[in-house]
């Protein structure tokens, strides 16, 4: 399979998020009840999200992954509890786009680290996953997964 990567200069984007840590294999409860505590709380201080969900990965340790996830938000907003205000930077990222499922995105990762390198672009070391579907709702191997890397 082909990935197309590419540059995109992205806004700076206020996010209300959980940080935390974990092993890979414990990433769909971690986030689940991350997604499901944050949208709680939107509910009940009446607001939204203004995008789909994210995650970002801090480190590359497997059993002890540095993630955080959440949602962008319209505007800055108070947390709660282990619920942090936040803001993705804006600036250049290198960007790709994965179909399939979430446990077998390696290989879009490769291809935007190879890209990268030909590129003669260095990544900061953090790595955003915007989640474009419901896993619910959505067959795994349709599920769309938007990786953004920024550039320093």
């Amino acid at each position: 399979m082909s990935y197309h990567c590419e540059l995109a200069e992205q806004p700076a984007q206020k996010v209300l998020s959980i940080r935390t840590r974990a092993a890979v294999e414990n990433l769909p409860q971690v986030f689940g009840q991350a997604y499901g505590a944050i949208i709680n709380y939107l509910n009940e201080i009446g607001e939204y999200p203004a995008g789909p969900p994210f995650a970002a990965y801090y480190n590359l340790d497997m059993q002890d992954l540095d993630v955080e996830a959440g949602f962008p938000v319209t505007k800055a907003l108070p947390g709660k509890d282990s619920i942090k205000p936040g803001e993705i930077p804006g600036g250049e990222y290198a960007s790709c786009l994965y179909t399939g499922p979430y446990s077998e995105c390696e290989p879009a990762y490769d291809a935007l680290t190879e890209w990268l390198k030909e590129k003669s672009l260095t990544p900061t070391g953090v790595a955003y996953e915007f989640y474009l579907n419901d896993p619910a709702q959505t067959p795994e191997t349709e599920l769309q997964t938007r990786i953004l890397i920024p550039i320093k």
